[in-house]
């Protein structure tokens, strides 16, 4: 299925590779440029980037969609708890959204972004619009505060964790201002769809009885 997105993204990017952008619209992306760098060249000036890139690197990783794939796939096949099963829907919802958003923009990462991220497609990664990291992060800060809560002392942790990796995608120099905007209010909405398609325990087990239950031809 997901081989199956990245060739429909791969056609939507192909075709018609120049479009002409409304005036209006030019105007606040080329505003939004401008801040961005400025506000990249702010930080580094005052905090230069390069004594804690690594650390920008490693907030990266820790919202990188195929780590939370294999941790959700793996959470399923250990517990085949419904939590697994709800941040699965979450994380599908997620790939479908940006993907397809992506292929519809065409937005280019900032001229100044290092290619440097790690297990990544060439042919979905090379857009900005929105920051997948973004709506990731508020997602699961959502689900993990909201639509399953985890016990109120680890809330904040959770919400900072959210906040400084859209933060980091624009010190990184990975997208626009704009692009994390637009990422946090996806995030958002993917949230309240989520929540709408929640699984109940009872779903879930069933869900997860199609996929690995008992043989029942073991008893006979």
């Amino acid at each position: 299925a997901y081989n199956c997105l990245i060739h429909f993204y791969k056609r939507m990017a192909d075709s018609n590779p120049k479009r002409e952008i409304p005036s209006g619209l030019k105007k606040v992306l080329e505003l939004d440029v401008k801040q961005s760098k400025e506000f990249v060249e702010f930080v580094n000036q005052k905090y230069p980037i390069e004594t804690y890139r690594s650390h920008l690197k490693s907030l990266e990783i820790s919202c990188h969609g195929i780590p939370w794939l294999v941790f959700t796939i793996a959470g399923l096949y250990m517990t085949n708890s419904s939590i697994f099963i709800n941040i699965l829907l979450g994380l599908i919802i997620d790939i479908v959204i940006v993907a397809v958003t992506k292929a519809f923009t065409r937005r280019r990462r900032p001229a100044y972004n290092v290619d440097d991220q790690h297990a990544t497609f060439k042919s979905v990664d090379k857009f900005s619009f929105p920051s997948g990291h973004a709506t990731r992060a508020v997602m699961l800060a959502m689900l993990f505060t909201f639509l399953s809560p985890l016990p109120a002392l680890l809330w904040l942790p959770v919400i900072v964790w959210s906040v400084a990796v859209s933060v980091s995608r624009v010190v990184l120099g990975r997208h626009h201002i704009l692009d994390v905007l637009a990422g946090v209010l996806i995030g958002l909405v993917e949230s309240v769809i989520l929540g709408m398609v929640w699984r109940s325990e009872e779903q879930a087990a069933y869900i997860i009885s199609m996929f690995g239950g008992e043989d029942p031809w073991s008893s006979a």
